[in-house]
């Protein structure tokens, strides 16, 4: 008799995504190319001083 289940599929848990450039479709593994998803080569904004940029905050009254 010939059996019509799907094979089960293993995908590893603690793998990330793979993610590739929009522009030229090479992988990118760098966190900032990953997140803007283009690569240092073809990304049209500039890397260097490129963070995050904190505010001084009054603290919240009562606590």
């Amino acid at each position: 008799m010939v059996s019509r289940r799907q094979e089960t599929l293993l995908i590893d848990p603690g793998g990330r995504a793979r993610i590739w450039c929009r522009t030229c479709g090479r992988e990118l593994s760098d966190e900032t190319s990953r997140s803007r998803r283009l690569g240092p080569e073809c990304d049209p904004e500039p890397r260097h001083g490129y963070g995050r940029y904190d505010v001084d905050q009054e603290p919240i009254p009562g606590l």
